[in-house]
């Protein structure tokens, strides 16, 4: 059984920094691309984030880019998302994610997500 717990979030300033952790079971983290999607209630989802399996390679959303950083400890299975230089516009719930597609794919319409966990709530406000 899959399971993503996300934890992590809270309440930053504008211009703040926080660092999400997503902690992976049932299945082996550097072997699966994982990653990051928000979303702010009434919209769509936003893939934001995925670190690709077997080269590690990342990719990132076009509003976080240079902003946010995706790593994966593999000793851990865990998931991290730093995010720097946070914005109001960053408020929203973040899920960590396995998804249907590989992480080059991100920016596409309809991109799917195979298993994604509870969420964990980012609001950046003064």
């Amino acid at each position: 059984q899959v399971q993503l717990v996300e934890s992590g979030g809270g309440l930053v300033q504008p211009g703040g920094s926080l660092r999400l952790s997503c902690e992976v079971s049932g299945l082996i983290a550097k072997d699966y691309a994982i990653g990051w999607f928000r979303q702010v209630p009434g919209k769509d989802r936003e893939g934001i984030s995925c670190k690709s399996s077997g080269d590690g390679s990342s990719t990132y959303g076009d509003s976080v880019k240079g902003r946010f950083t995706i790593s994966r400890d593999n000793a851990k299975n865990m998931i991290y998302l730093e995010m720097n230089n946070l914005e109001p516009e960053d408020t929203a719930v973040y899920y960590c994610a396995v998804p249907r597609w590989p992480c080059f794919a991100l920016r596409e319409d309809g991109y799917e997500y195979e298993y994604w966990g509870q969420g964990t709530q980012v609001t950046v406000s003064s």
